[in-house]
Parts: structure tokens; C-alpha cells; sequence
């Protein structure tokens, strides 16, 4: 029996909505997803009251031996799953794996390259408010005028006159795949180490429907939700070389206790990951992720590099005369739930860019296939097209209420 409804309805009625609204709504956040049963039923355990600073047989704390068996079996997983030699899963989210390769690499001032924000990075990749920012000297590559593909001629260039100690490859708004093995000979041409963030696409590497960053970068990080379809948080991999080192950075550089409900969950997460029909998944987010920026694209769409090799795609909204605050609220008043987004070389400001990323994670999760994406990409035309339109807006929530019963949340209860 769930004791919430009656011992904190305020809370209870945050928490129904959120159901409701995943239920009832077409999420198409890049970034989020759905978690299986088994995931949140990790998530809630009694692992939550186990604090176990240190790691399995390295305890500071009695009583782990149940929290040793689960952090093993992560650790074990995800070794198997990205065949990688050394596991840190500790992470509480991917910016604290970051900033623990970083503690682990750099000292303060020391140079490093990162995609710039503008440009589809990240945060942690060296934005001047972020911890990155302020204690690294970071120095931005962007994309292509032309393409919208990551300048490799530019990191180049910058990597021999800057010579940083670390070069930081992934992105959290790109919609091409990441080439690991030229920022790797870029990184030796320069002596730099390699780190890839792959939290966005890290379930595609999973499947082996992306490339794989891990033969040939020095750290890969990642977040453990995305399209790895786990719980929120984050995850370092590395070579047995510095398998110390990163773990001393994690625990107890950044971080005290470890969460061992939610590293009990990614042992769930990246137990799924490894089944067989994981791997049909990441190809119908793929194929989905066409279909859709294809649709897109032919209702008069422009799309950031012309399309995408991925789960998402980065649309420029003011092709249709709307800005991306514009564009998120009117699809926002029709379930429709996307991000307002800065496009490469935007003239707009960040909190009203000319831009929307959208994402088929979720979608994909909820059995939809590229028939289902082709419709929703014309709903997303005709809100675009007429975002006052209140009329329109109600016919497509019905059209967006009766697909939401066709596919149904495949957990059901998700409280």
C-alpha cells in the first residue's frame, strides 16, 4: 500500500500529475526516457538507508556486504556491456563524472578543448559559470557554417597551438555521430589525453548502432538515463592504468556516500542493456529519429546539419516564423514536450533561440515505430505554423491523447 496519498497529499499531487502527464503526453525531450519497473523498483529499495562510502571489500562503513553484491554487479555489467577494463559507477549524475576526470587529469589553468555550448555542447564541457569554466582554461571548437559538422580541421589547429592536456570529445545537442578515432589521433598528435561524454547517445553504443568511443578514448563518461533507458546518474570508464586515479577522484574527491539505491538500479539498467532486443531498440530510435527529421525537413523544417545520425534532431523554427520559446509552449499546450534550443550561429539569445531539439527516445520506448513519428512530425508543422491557433491546438491533443492509448507507457503504474 502506498502511504503517500494519505501521509502527504500535497506531495501525492505533484507526483499523480507527473504520471498523468507522462501518460497522457508525447515526450520528446532528447535527454529523457523511460525506466522499466524493475529500474524504479531498484530505485525505491531499502538500499536507499545503506551509506557505504568506499568501495566493495573498502568499506569505511560495516554492514556492506549486501551493498558490496549490487555495486559488483553493476560494476560487472557495464564492463560487459562497453567492454571496458575498469568501471567507476559511483557518479551521482554524468556532470560529476566529468568533474572527476577532470580532478583526476587536470590541475587549475591547465587547457582544455571543448565543443562550445552554442555549438550543441554541454555545460561541463567549459561554459565560464560552470565548475569547468572556472577552474580550466577551456578553449571552444564549433561546427561547420556549412555542414554543422564538428570542424575537425579547427580542433587541429587549435589543439597544436593551444597544446591542451586534455581534449573533450560529445555533445548534448549534435545530431551526427561523434568521430572518437580522429579527436584520438588529434589527442596523440598533440600529447593530449581523450575524454568522450557520451551521455546522449551512450544506449546507442550499447547497441552497437553508434560508434564506439571506448577502444580509443583515455575516459568515457556517461549519464546511466538518456537512451541507456536507466536511473538518473552517471558512470566513468577507463583503462586499468587509471582505474586508481578516477576512482580516488569520485570518492573521495567529489563525492562521500554513494547513492546504492541508484547504483542498484544501473545494475538493473545495464542488465537490460545487454539482452538482445536492447539492440532492436537502439536501431527503431535511430530509424524513428529519420523518419522524423525527414518529415520535418519536407514540411518546410531547417535542420541543423540536414539531418541526423542519431536519437535527436535540432530544428530551426524561425524557417516557419517562430522563435524556440515560441514554438516549445505552443507544442507544449498540445503534449507535445520538446526543449527550446540554440541552433549553431544563432543570432537569438539562449532563453528564446531559434531553435527545438527533439528527441525519439521515449517515444521509441513506448513502441512507436517510424509510422507513428511521421505523424507526430506533421502535428509539430501544423502547431508551428499556427502556435495561436486554440482550435488546432485542441484537435491535436486529441489526436495526441488517442495515439498516447495506442502506445501506452509499457510499465503501467509508474509510481
Amino acid at each position: 500500500m502506498n502511504p503517500l496519498p494519505e501521509q502527504d497529499p500535497h506531495l501525492w499531487d505533484a507526483i499523480a500529475g507527473e504520471m498523468q502527464r507522462q501518460r497522457s503526453g508525447l515526450e520528446m525531450i532528447a535527454s529523457e526516457n523511460y525506466s522499466s519497473p524493475a529500474v524504479r523498483a531498484a530505485c525505491a529499495s531499502v538500499l536507499t538507508d545503506k551509506y557505504a562510502e568506499g568501495y566493495p571489500g573498502k568499506r569505511y562503513y560495516g554492514g556492506c556486504e549486501f551493498a558490496d553484491r549490487a555495486e559488483d554487479l553493476a560494476r560487472d555489467r557495464a564492463k560487459q556491456l562497453f567492454d571496458a577494463k575498469h568501471v567507476n559507477v559511483q557518479p551521482h549524475s554524468g556532470a560529476q563524472a566529468n568533474t572527476a576526470v577532470y580532478l583526476s587529469v587536470l590541475e587549475p589553468g591547465d587547457v582544455v578543448l571543448g565543443l562550445d555550448l552554442a555549438h550543441g555542447g554541454h555545460l561541463t564541457h567549459g561554459m565560464h559559470l560552470n565548475i569547468s569554466g572556472m577552474l580550466y582554461r577551456f578553449q571552444a571548437y564549433g561546427v561547420r557554417p556549412d555542414t554543422h559538422r564538428i570542424d575537425l580541421d579547427q580542433v587541429a589547429a587549435l589543439a597544436r597551438e593551444h597544446r591542451p592536456k586534455l581534449i573533450v570529445a560529445g555533445a548534448s545537442a549534435y545530431p551526427r555521430e561523434i568521430p572518437h578515432a580522429e579527436f584520438a589521433q588529434i589527442a596523440r598528435q598533440c600529447g593530449a589525453k581523450l575524454m568522450v561524454d557520451m551521455a546522449h547517445y551512450a544506449g546507442l553504443v550499447a547497441a552497437g548502432v553508434h560508434d564506439d568511443p571506448v577502444p580509443v578514448a583515455d575516459y568515457v563518461t556517461t549519464t546511466t538515463h538518456k537512451t541507456l533507458r536507466g536511473p538518473r546518474g552517471g558512470m566513468i570508464l577507463c583503462g586499468a592504468e587509471t582505474a586508481r586515479d578516477i576512482d580516488r577522484a569520485v570518492f573521495p574527491g567529489i563525492q562521500g556516500g554513494p547513492l546504492m539505491h541508484v547504483v542498484a538500479a544501473k545494475a538493473v539498467c545495464f542488465g537490460e542493456a545487454l539482452r538482445p532486443e536492447f539492440r532492436q531498440y537502439g536501431r527503431q530510435v535511430i530509424e524513428n529519429a529519420q523518419a522524423l527529421a525527414e518529415a520535418l525537413a519536407a514540411g518546410g523544417l531547417r535542420l541543423a546539419s540536414g539531418g541526423t545520425d542519431n536519437h535527436l534532431v535540432l530544428a530551426d523554427v524561425t524557417s516557419l516564423g517562430v522563435s524556440g520559446k515560441v514554438a516549445e509552449a505552443a507544442l507544449d499546450r498540445c503534449r507535445i514536450t520538446v526543449n527550446k534550443n540554440m541552433i549553431p550561429f544563432d543570432r537569438r539569445k539562449p532563453l528564446d533561440p531559434s531553435g527545438i531539439r527533439i528527441g525519439t527516445p521515449a517515444l521509441t520506448t513506448r513502441g512507436m515505430r517510424t509510422a507513428e513519428l511521421r505523424a507526430v512530425a506533421d502535428w509539430i508543422l501544423e502547431v508551428l505554423r499556427a502556435p495561436d491557433d486554440e482550435r488546432l491546438a485542441e484537435r491535436i491533443r486529441g489526436q495526441v491523447a488517442d495515439l498516447c492509448e495506442q502506445f501506452p507507457v509499457p510499465q503501467g503504474d509508474l509510481l
